[in-house]
């Protein structure tokens, strides 16, 4: 047990990593806070958004959003940048001198990275979904010029097994889709076929009302046609789903993402990978923790003469190119034809074995 136990030095470098980790995570947010705020000022006030709600509806919900998203960034600046203090100050060269393997001096900052990472998952999968729920909100409400629709024209697609819809178009002020029709097939055959004028949703009732339709069944007798003014209907689509963001994916646990994925599948949605992609992010980002912080310390762990600014200009440059990576490859998967397991996870092996050569490299 006692080869297992945390050592002096293990609890030093895993205080000095987490404490420079989360204040490097406070500078940086304060700065974005400020340079958001400047940005969207304007707006703000043009449309009339409270003060309380600018702080704790926005705000105390974009904090953790970007402090997560840009996590391994943070983890990668905390690395550099105590360890080339160690470095410049012979600490590293103390360690090692005292035959404590390079190997070995690695384990405080992988249980260091173990536990941000862990923190990662468990806030991205747990707390941020609720948190980017009023994040997104407010901004729909007070911030984008645009309202959240697309246009939504010549929609045809699947509800439920075998059960397909259409309208020329959708109001999102009255909740109606015009020139509406619902078929409904066994297998490869039609068995019946609804046309209406428009149908309109009822938020409280959450049906459908069919006006001036025609329902056509065909069976083993032929064709047999019913006509009406008006009836209800419940479909299983809501009218929230048309023109909805993508966005959406965002203020969704991993089950739920699960869960959507398989409902849009199921409808014939075109956008998949996009869901795909964030899917996949949730369990590769944690582990972009590790690779970076192997890179820092094999990086800054030789001391210089030109000090710890050269440590952090090249480890800023090696981080920036890694999410510039990861952006490039998630883009190709989403409008081209790459898959969003591979483009998820290319940027995390290219980096493994990029850190792998650092590692080897550096100074033992």
């Amino acid at each position: 047990m006692n080869k297992y136990r945390l050592k002096i030095l293990d609890r030093y470098i895993i205080r000095k990593f987490l404490g420079t980790f989360f204040y490097s995570i406070l500078l940086i947010v304060s700065i974005a806070v400020i340079f958001d705020l400047a940005e969207k000022l304007d707006n703000f006030i043009e449309r009339e958004a409270p003060w309380r709600a600018v702080v704790f509806d926005y705000y105390l919900n974009f904090i953790p959003y970007f402090a997560i998203l840009f996590s391994p960034l943070f983890t990668f600046i905390s690395v550099i940048y105590f360890t080339s203090k160690m470095a410049y100050n012979t600490e590293i060269i103390a360690i090692l001198s005292s035959g404590i393997s390079f190997r070995r001096l690695l384990r405080p900052y992988f249980i260091s990275a173990f536990i941000i990472a862990l923190f990662s998952f468990v806030m991205s999968d747990r707390v941020l979904p609720g948190s980017n729920a009023k994040r997104l909100e407010f901004e729909e409400r007070y911030y984008r010029r645009q309202p959240a629709r697309a246009n939504m024209r010549d929609v045809h697609k699947q509800i439920e097994p075998g059960v397909y819809i259409y309208f020329s178009n959708f109001s999102h002020t009255s909740n109606i889709a015009y020139h509406f029709s619902i078929e409904k097939f066994d297998g490869n055959k039609l068995v019946s076929k609804t046309t209406s004028d428009y149908a309109q949703y009822d938020t409280t009732t959450s049906q459908w009302t069919l006006r001036q339709y025609m329902t056509r069944h065909f069976n083993e007798n032929g064709e047999q046609i019913e006509r009406g003014i008006r009836i209800d209907t419940t479909l299983n689509v809501h009218p929230s789903e048309f023109g909805r963001r993508e966005s959406i994916v965002e203020t969704m646990s991993l089950r739920e993402i699960d869960e959507f994925i398989e409902h849009q599948r199921m409808q014939g949605a075109d956008n998949i990978d996009y869901y795909l992609v964030e899917r996949y992010s949730r369990i590769s980002f944690p582990f972009s923790t590790f690779i970076l912080t192997l890179i820092g310390m094999s990086l800054s762990s030789k001391k210089m003469r030109e000090g710890i600014g050269l440590h952090i200009g090249l480890g800023l440059l090696l981080s920036f190119s890694y999410i510039l990576f990861m952006r490039f490859s998630t883009m190709f998967s989403v409008i081209g034809p790459l898959s969003p397991l591979l483009a998820v996870w290319i940027p995390n092996v290219v980096y493994a074995i990029i850190a792998y050569v650092i590692y080897r490299l550096a100074p033992k």
